[in-house]
């Protein structure tokens, strides 16, 4: 006989899960497996909001199950080591992003790529290893296999550190990857929420001359004066668009709802591109002769492989770079939630788990 999930999984965990499509969170107890030889388990102490926990709690991509709980911007202390971990010991200040597993034998894989791997299990609403079902960091510790887990520099408080780990990377990879990180390049980028002000943080850390598109004049502003672009566009502005025509190298588009790409192609220089990293749920329209009139490019990126995201959060401490965070308590997950979807927020809810998450 098999061995039970309380058997395979013995540590008590609780945290807030969503039960159905309506998307609410409530208290909920569940366990994480013992730590292995090679994992590192620790007491979560932030947990950022990421626009992909609502979706999944409202089944928006169709790919939830439940009980869901989210979270994959999760920070704490390490609070116990397997006999095999080299690279943490208790006490060290870490945090998981998006992923747990991969298969670790792909040409991804071998590549430093796990986000690319077919077989990457994601830390939330997603299949363990063992069978069992990946529960995220709106809970009171996490485990890890010692890959998926990332240092956090001393110098970055843990509680603006936490969005970096999908925030932070779905922006830093795209950079990198596609020439945009190199002094004095156009970059653009499209929203102004939670991974576009990050976006425009990295950007300008790289050196590149930043760009805003967003559809709101109220964030022109903050844009320029707190996050340090140097120029807005309001997309809805046909007069500013049309000024702006062929400036661009770049631009990194995180919108999550559904918006028009032609007036983005415009604003590309000959070989610009457009790299997508904002999930709408439905598909986007592209006439092809804009990308032909030249040579543009439309393309994706989804977070980045551990080597990358260590090396980021390095790169943020270095240049001190924290996303603008509003902190807040367990019991107004909902509520932050609602809010959210609003777009109620600068620009990242962070949820205070070490001093607010009670015991159901």
């Amino acid at each position: 006989m098999g061995k039970s999930p309380e058997e395979e999984h013995p540590v008590k965990a609780f945290g807030w899960a969503a039960s159905d499509t309506s998307g609410v969170l409530s208290p909920f107890k569940f366990s994480r497996r013992v730590t292995g030889e090679e994992d590192v388990r620790f007491k979560i102490l932030y947990c950022g909001i990421c626009h992909s926990d609502l979706h999944c709690v409202k089944n928006e991509w169709g790919i939830s199950t439940y009980p869901l709980l989210p979270g994959h911007e999760i920070v704490g202390v390490v609070t116990e080591v397997g006999s095999k971990v080299q690279k943490y010991k208790v006490g060290d200040r870490v945090g998981v992003g998006c992923m747990v597993g991969a298969c670790h034998t792909c040409e991804n894989c071998e590549n430093n790529l796990e986000n690319y791997c077919p077989k990457m299990i994601l830390t939330y609403n997603a299949v363990n290893y063992d069978g069992t079902k990946t529960y995220g960091g709106y809970s009171d510790h996490m485990v890890a296999n010692e890959r998926y887990i990332v240092r956090i520099p001393d110098n970055l408080p843990l509680d603006a550190a936490a969005p970096l780990l999908c925030a932070g990377i779905t922006t830093y990879s795209p950079l990198r990857y596609f020439g945009l990180d190199k002094p004095g390049m156009k970059v653009g980028v499209v929203g102004l929420g939670g991974l576009g002000h990050v976006a425009v943080k990295f950007a300008k850390a790289f050196g590149a001359i930043v760009t805003v598109i967003s559809t709101s004049p109220r964030k022109k502003q903050e844009a320029i004066e707190v996050l340090g672009a140097d120029s807005f566009l309001v997309s809805t502005k046909p007069e500013e668009m049309q000024a702006a025509m062929g400036t661009l190298d770049g631009i990194i588009d995180t919108v999550s709802a559904v918006h028009a790409l032609v007036p983005l192609l415009f604003l590309l220089k000959s070989h610009g591109k457009i790299i997508m990293v904002g999930a709408p749920e439905k598909p986007l329209e592209l006439p092809v002769f804009p990308l032909i009139m030249g040579r543009k490019i439309i393309a994706g990126s989804g977070i980045g492989g551990m080597k990358e995201t260590q090396e980021m959060i390095d790169f943020a401490g270095k240049h001190n770079i924290t996303p603008e965070i509003e902190v807040i308590p367990m019991d107004y997950v909902n509520t932050a939630m609602e809010r959210l979807a609003k777009g109620d927020v600068k620009y990242r809810f962070v949820l205070d788990v070490g001093n607010t998450l009670k015991a159901a």
